[in-house]
């Protein structure tokens, strides 16, 4: 059987963007409009970790500001000037940097777009079983299900 180029290889910006640009549950689906995910490690069928190309436009964010207990997570800025915000604080971010956030140390982060730019940056983050996401600033956490869907409830346990 032979392959075809896009079975090996495809312009990552000409990848088809997910379906569903978020798995929150709302009222917290809405604080990442503007944020578009092109999921590329999926297109090759990667199991292990997780690829995207992903676009802010001006004023989105990247996700609520969380940690995960077991997945690494690493961003590379492609275009735009986002800034980071853990709980250190906040460092402007330009094309060339990255940033890495290792899993179980609590550091809680996310970017925003407060530029009139669109930002573009890869992100890398491992499949871990297991997984579980905290919020600091929302009654918010996650755990990653057998599936590998995330389920969010409510800090106390209560589904939304």
């Amino acid at each position: 059987m032979s392959r075809s180029i896009h079975d090996i290889a495809i312009r990552a910006a000409e990848a088809p963007p997910k379906a569903r640009q978020t798995n929150y549950p709302e009222p917290f689906a809405a604080r990442v409009a503007g944020r578009c995910k092109q999921p590329l490690g999926d297109l090759f069928g990667l199991k292990n970790f997780g690829i995207n190309l992903t676009q802010l436009a001006p004023g989105a964010v990247s996700a609520l500001r969380h940690a995960h207990s077991t997945q690494d997570e690493f961003i590379y800025i492609l275009q735009g000037r986002p800034v980071l915000i853990t709980d250190e604080g906040e460092t402007p971010l330009q094309p060339g940097m990255c940033a890495g956030f290792a899993a179980g140390t609590g550091n809680a982060h996310h970017m925003v777009n407060r530029g009139d730019d669109k930002v573009v940056y890869i992100e890398v983050g491992d499949r871990s079983p297991g997984d579980r996401a905290t919020y600091p600033d929302d009654d918010l956490q996650a755990m990653l299900d057998a599936q590998g869907q995330w389920v969010f409830t409510r800090k106390d346990g209560s589904p939304y």
